[in-house]
């Protein structure tokens, strides 16, 4: 079986809608981090320091097959009329793994068996 890394990087506001996509499609552990962003372009001064807003960094180790359909589900938030996005999600292959639980593990294998 091999697996994934998502990252998704959300404003604090899609976070919850984020997650429960995520959850819905099979998701177990997910791993919230606090972050601020800097853009190209400032969107507020306040006292002359530019704010980008606050946003959440999700990450999750999927199988490989359910880490696609989550990224999409989770571009679909991020961009529901295809306008500018609110947010970044991207996966990255993971090459070796350690400490998964494997209720996790079987819970990806009944999905792998759904889906074929």
């Amino acid at each position: 079986m091999k697996f994934s890394v998502l990252v998704a990087i959300v404003p604090e506001e899609s976070e919850q809608a984020a997650i429960d996509a995520a959850r819905d499609l099979g998701a177990g552990g997910i791993t919230l981090m606090n972050a601020r962003g800097i853009s190209n372009n400032a969107k507020k001064t306040f006292f002359g320091l530019s704010y980008d807003g606050s946003q959440s960094v999700l990450l999750m180790v999927l199988e490989k097959g359910l880490s696609l359909q989550i990224l999409k589900a989770i571009q679909a938030i991020l961009m529901p009329d295809e306008s500018d996005s609110k947010g970044l999600v991207f996966t990255l292959p993971l090459e070796h793994l350690a400490g998964i639980d494997t209720s996790q593990v079987e819970k990806f294998q009944q999905h792998l068996r759904e889906t074929l």
